[in-house]
């Protein structure tokens, strides 16, 4: 009974997840051009929930997938969490200086110290760590029964994109790349929240896949 409750509540902590990444993604690449007041409050605010949504998720994901290998479900979740503190950190710290502008003051020293910590460099966590959890999470739904395989193949490539992603704040930085943008396009606005609303309403439901064994019961 319990675990079925968390299942529901990871189910629509995905659901918002999903829709708070879409919002994000508007806000970021659509929004900012119309109103960069707006999005410069918005982008971060939705960065921020959804990190802390995505660890109701992994830990729901987790109750299901330990039973394909526990190990590695230990791992993934590991990462995830990581990855989605890391990203709600991130969120926090352009909150902070969208709500508080920093400025440099003449003394150097203090001017530093008035700075927020940065522990997302280039995206580190929001997407590198982020896609590493993803594939192998995605690897483990494909190996097991307890969730549509389909869900698993489009979490691969929700990963790949991911790092892509990463990689390419880290070493092209020209956001307007055409391999760095169209990842970004791709991933923020179809894959990324097709991939969590998908998973909300499995979890929700409590939908799980027949395992050859029970269907041979």
């Amino acid at each position: 009974m319990n675990t079925s409750t968390f299942e529901r509540f990871g189910g629509l902590s995905a659901f918002v997840a999903g829709l708070g990444g879409l919002a994000y993604s508007i806000s970021f690449v659509i929004i900012s051009q119309s109103a960069p007041e707006v999005s410069d409050v918005l982008t971060p605010l939705f960065l921020l929930l959804g990190g802390l949504l995505t660890t109701a998720v992994l830990v729901a994901l987790y109750s299901r997938l330990r039973e394909t290998d526990a190990m590695f479900a230990l791992w993934a979740v590991l990462l995830g969490v990581g990855a989605a503190l890391g990203t709600a950190a991130h969120g926090g710290y352009d909150l902070a200086n969208a709500a508080n502008p920093p400025s440099l003051s003449t003394d150097f020293n203090n001017g530093l110290s008035a700075l927020p910590s940065q522990i997302d460099p280039r995206g580190l966590f929001t997407f590198g760590v982020a896609g590493l959890a993803v594939f192998t999470l995605s690897w483990l739904i494909t190996r097991g029964s307890q969730l549509p395989k389909a869900l698993g193949y489009l979490g691969y490539l929700s990963g790949v994109l991911l790092v892509i992603i990463y990689l390419g704040r880290l070493i092209i930085l020209d956001p307007k790349n055409p391999l760095l943008l169209g990842s970004a396009a791709l991933e923020g606005f179809l894959v990324n929240p097709i991939w969590f609303i998908w998973l909300g309403l499995v979890l929700w439901r409590g939908q799980k896949i027949a395992s050859k064994h029970e269907l041979g019961a």
